[in-house]
């Protein structure tokens, strides 16, 4: 099975974040072995201080789930260094199946691409051009199965046309220069009449070496070679004995990384004629070819939702992954699926507090740390217990886990709550940290909360966090937007608003002045503040 991320909304708060771990940590100690917990954004300064305190990482950041390289299986075919002979690949392209493969570096990166349609434009280029350039005595020697009979000048590449060595009229054949590769068989008169013109090499075809002939000619540069194979097949071999790097395609080559994405592959290959593209890893080494025919039915990514299932708060991409389940506390919104899943959704305070209840129901017990873990993200999205969307169910789990944890709910709060560090901290960071986005009878606005122990210290800051909002609203075309000043202490809310001061005080019953409003008893965004306008908004 392939890997399950389990994910929260964007701009994540603790309940998100921790449900996500939860849950990931349930299925796998349960036999799962492959699901991830994952987030969407930066952490808020609480839940950072939650996964210190329990001794957890943060979950791996996910950005996109849309289809990319690495969930396609694309083919791995073998690879080739540039001085592998054109025999070796062609070898190689059988074996393997395929008709085409990468010419690697000895690093591993790319150094070119190799088809059977290039070996066979060259193959078809020697019938007119048969000379022979430098050719490595080492490629020449293992594809004819050769051994060499007398050095020549150069000990590593010989060069020269290839010319079969066949009497002419009953005579020799006329070399007009020495700069000849020349072929025979049991011919003594010819083999001397080629070292005498001092040819660039002589292979003997299938003969025994007269070492005695050969020794006559000992000062000449001529390099004579033996092989088993005729005339003609030798003839053939040398044009095969090529390195490929003198073959192969160096320029214009396409290439993805694994961490491209198909919707850009399938673009970019509209636009070549390549049969197969290299595939590259995070250090540009080659790691398999792709073709088209890859792209038909690719494999998608397996997500799993946690404490949201609304579209525009989700992971990006999410239309093109497939969804296996979700587990929310949240209204029912607009996510769209093409086949049955598990959907868990109750009214409860916290989406941890149904992931404890699926702990009790597996009948695994949550290792301590987590336990703890657990017990701050449902205090944290219950307000410590005042929120109205808490239950009788939130405080009893809860309670559990705490005690499995060795902590105290108190000493939690406490800590959930440190206010520390916040005052320093600018207007958009405490905006962005707890923010959601909501799409309500055409109208899109967004809802940022901020829950305290000292709601005046934040009110101080009133103009700050009121010219942040209409950048914000300008920046994102938010038909409105506001910030929850949620004291705990006082057991109410100061709001903050950019936007109709309308449609604030008919959705609230209350008058505002000056873009803000105090609504006692209000703790919850989802249970408070959007029911309160979808219900205006109809």
């Amino acid at each position: 099975m392939n890997t399950v991320y389990v994910v929260g909304h964007r701009n994540p708060d603790t309940d998100a974040v921790v449900s996500a771990m939860a849950y990931a940590a349930l299925r796998n100690a349960a036999g799962d072995r492959n699901y991830v917990a994952g987030r969407l954004d930066h952490l808020s300064d609480e839940t950072k201080r939650m996964l210190a305190k329990f001794g957890f990482s943060s979950p791996v950041r996910i950005k996109d789930v849309r289809t990319q390289v690495s969930d396609i299986e694309f083919d791995k075919p073998p690879v080739l260094e540039p001085s592998a002979t054109l025999n070796r690949a062609w070898k190689t392209m059988n074996d393997g199946g395929t008709t085409s493969i990468p010419v690697v570096n000895s690093d591993g990166t790319l150094f070119g691409t190799l088809s059977a349609g290039d070996i066979a434009a060259y193959t078809l280029d020697t019938i007119e051009n048969s000379h022979i350039t430098d050719l490595p005595l080492f490629n020449l020697l293992g594809v004819i199965e050769g051994q060499i009979a007398k050095d020549g000048k150069s000990a590593d590449v010989i060069s020269g046309d290839i010319t079969i060595a066949l009497p002419v009229n009953g005579n020799l054949p006329s070399f007009t220069d020495s700069d000849k590769i020349v072929l025979c068989g049991n011919q003594p008169d010819m083999i001397r009449y080629a070292l005498d013109k001092n040819v660039n090499a002589l292979i003997l075809c299938g003969v025994n070496i007269n070492k005695d002939l050969i020794n006559q000619y000992k000062d000449r540069d001529t390099c004579v070679i033996y092989t088993p194979f005729d005339a003609l097949r030798t003839s053939k071999m040398i044009c095969q004995s090529m390195p490929i790097e003198r073959v192969c395609i160096r320029e214009g080559i396409v290439c993805f990384h694994l961490t491209d994405y198909l919707d850009d592959v399938r673009e970019t290959i509209l636009k070549s004629r390549f049969r197969s593209y290299p595939v590259l890893d995070e250090s540009d080494k080659v790691v398999g070819t792709l073709s088209r025919y890859h792209l038909l039915r690719p494999n998608r990514k397996n997500i799993v939702l946690v404490d949201h299932n609304e579209l525009a708060q989700s992971v990006p991409g999410l239309e093109q992954a497939e969804l296996l389940e979700i587990i929310d506390h949240h209204r029912l919104a607009d996510i769209q699926t093409t086949q049955p899943i598990n959907v868990r959704n109750e009214t409860v305070g916290s989406t941890t507090t149904i992931i404890a209840e699926m702990y009790q129901e597996s009948g695994v017990t949550p290792a301590p740390a987590m336990a703890g873990l657990m017990v701050s993200a449902i205090l944290s999205d219950t307000v410590m217990f005042k929120s109205p969307t808490c239950t009788e169910r939130d405080k009893v789990l809860a309670g559990r886990l705490a005690k499995i944890a060795g902590i105290s709910i108190e000493e939690i709060g406490a800590e959930l709550y440190d206010a520390s560090g916040i005052l320093e901290q600018s207007a958009e960071h405490l905006i962005k940290t707890d923010f959601k986005e909501f799409h309500i009878a055409g109208q899109t606005l967004g809802v940022s909360q901020i829950i305290c122990v000292d709601s005046k210290s934040m009110i101080a800051r009133k103009g700050e966090f009121l010219e942040t909002m209409e950048m914000l609203k300008k920046k994102n075309g938010y038909d409105m937007i506001m910030l929850m000043l949620t004291d705990v202490l006082v057991e109410g809310t100061v709001l903050l608003y950019i936007g109709s001061d309308d449609t604030i005080q008919n959705a609230f019953s209350a008058e505002a002045h000056d873009n803000e409003l105090f609504l006692p008893g209000v703790m919850s965004r989802k249970k408070q503040i959007i029911p309160m306008l979808t219900a205006l908004w109809g």
